[in-house]
């Protein structure tokens, strides 16, 4: 078998088989297949495609490369949820104690962030002594005792993985649906979760801008767990303007914290109730979405939901005092308001404007190597359908070392990324779509 025989047949619309696709992660990955054949590769799939079968196959050889994360020893049905990313998207610090304190295991693991905000790593690192390293056994007991913890990836999961994306990123053959889904679930099967609710965003803040796109990146993930013997779902979630108010590391805890109170922004804790739905009914809590809804909304009624959070802190050596008190969280030293220049209503805020702003500031990284300013962000003060008149707030920049230049720039696209009407705007969707293994839903 040679990789040039496989460009050559990828390149020319055919079928390749179960071993043809081991031969070439295998042969990359041990450096046998160099860089230059498997870009060839990837563009030919990026312009080819590949059918639910390759794709399947593509994702498991992934996942095999390296570690892989048996949960069989923790009781229960273990859900994962994957976001594809968005501005604002702090849902998992809101749904990993919310959906443990209705009874589904939540063992989680994430990564940190690169580009506008950080992780969810990043973010709960904003609650003093917060470790997210720990060893296996500690993992598992944890969850088993408490029935959560958010831990990072180990360094040897799906190294073929991340040898192909940093190829990918250099050689314009990201945006191929097959390579993307194959990258996003290769981690998922390898961490070894039962069941696995995908958070697909959609809209200017999101990797896929379309409805359309959106949909069908769903459903190459959905049908590569079902393939793979996953229960899987995906849920496309709108991301024309950021999730909440709050884009930062600690400035989203706050938000988190606020949500699990039952006082957060409607619209985070709107997508938080479906997403967290989808994993009760995966994992056998409920039988429906009206049945699954109750019970979310009941353990945030009756505290549950935030003293399992305070549990996963204190678990992992944060301060829960910080839960108690999140004035106490990391602030910024200057707060900057950022004011309208004219009067109507808010149409549209692009939501990757913000992000890139508060990345200015400080909160994200633009390199591997960049440091996070845990402290930092842009608390926006008006949403889409929003009345604004001139000189009226928009946000609020959290400033520390940024620099006058920068906070400059981030103000700027702070207001480019605002557009108005002059008429009121009807509230757009929140949930779009649920995809599943046998159909889409459109909501």
């Amino acid at each position: 078998m040679r990789a040039v025989d496989l460009i050559q047949k990828k390149r020319d619309g055919g079928e390749l088989s179960r071993e043809e696709i081991a031969f070439l992660i295998q042969g990359y990955s041990k450096g046998e297949i160099p860089d230059y054949q498997m870009s060839a590769w990837a563009m030919a799939v990026y312009f080819q495609g590949m059918n639910a079968r390759e794709t399947g196959d593509l994702t498991l050889e992934m996942a095999m490369s390296g570690d892989q994360v048996d949960l069989s020893p923790i009781a229960g049905v273990k859900v994962d949820k994957h976001s594809t990313g968005g501005v604002g998207d702090k849902t998992t610090v809101v749904l990993a104690p919310l959906v443990a304190s209705a009874g589904v295991p939540v063992a989680k693991m994430s990564g940190r962030g690169l580009g506008h905000t950080g992780g969810t790593l990043d973010k709960l690192e904003s609650i003093s002594g917060f470790s997210v390293e720990m060893g296996r056994e500690q993992f598992f007991a944890q969850v088993g005792e408490i029935g959560a913890a958010v831990i990072g990836q180990s360094g040897n999961i799906t190294p073929a993985d991340k040898k192909m994306y940093a190829l990918r990123d250099v050689t314009a053959t990201v945006e191929s649906i097959p390579l993307i889904a194959s990258s996003v679930m290769s981690k998922k099967i390898a961490a070894g979760a039962d069941a696995i609710v995908l958070d697909v965003k959609t809209g200017s803040g999101a990797f896929m801008k379309t409805l359309d796109d959106s949909i069908k990146l769903a459903q190459a993930m959905v049908d590569i767990g079902t393939h793979l013997g996953r229960s899987t779902i995906a849920v496309i979630s709108d991301m024309d303007q950021p999730l909440g108010y709050g884009i930062g590391n600690a400035l989203e805890i706050k938000e988190g914290i606020e949500t699990l109170k039952g006082q957060g922004p409607k619209d985070l804790q709107e997508v938080c109730l479906f997403l967290g739905s989808q994993m009760l009914i995966l994992g056998g809590k409920a039988q429906n979405e009206a049945e699954a809804r109750a019970l979310l909304l009941e353990r945030i009624a009756d505290g549950r939901a935030l003293d399992k959070f305070k549990q996963i802190v204190a678990a992992q050596g944060g301060q829960t005092s910080q839960i108690d008190h999140p004035d106490t969280l990391p602030a910024a030293r200057t707060l900057i308001e950022v004011k309208a220049e004219a009067a109507g209503y808010v149409d549209k805020i692009q939501a990757e404007e913000i992000g890139l702003a508060a990345m200015l500031l400080g909160a994200g990284r633009e390199t591997k190597e960049s440091v996070i300013d845990l402290a930092v962000g842009i608390q926006l003060a008006k949403k889409v359908g929003d009345a604004v008149a001139a000189g009226d707030t928009l946000a609020v920049l959290h400033v520390n070392d940024a620099g006058e230049s920068k906070v400059r720039e981030a103000t700027a696209k702070v207001l480019e990324a605002y557009r108005f009407s002059a008429e009121s705007v009807p509230p757009q969707p929140l949930v779009f779509a649920l995809v599943t293994k046998d159909g889409v839903t459109r909501y």
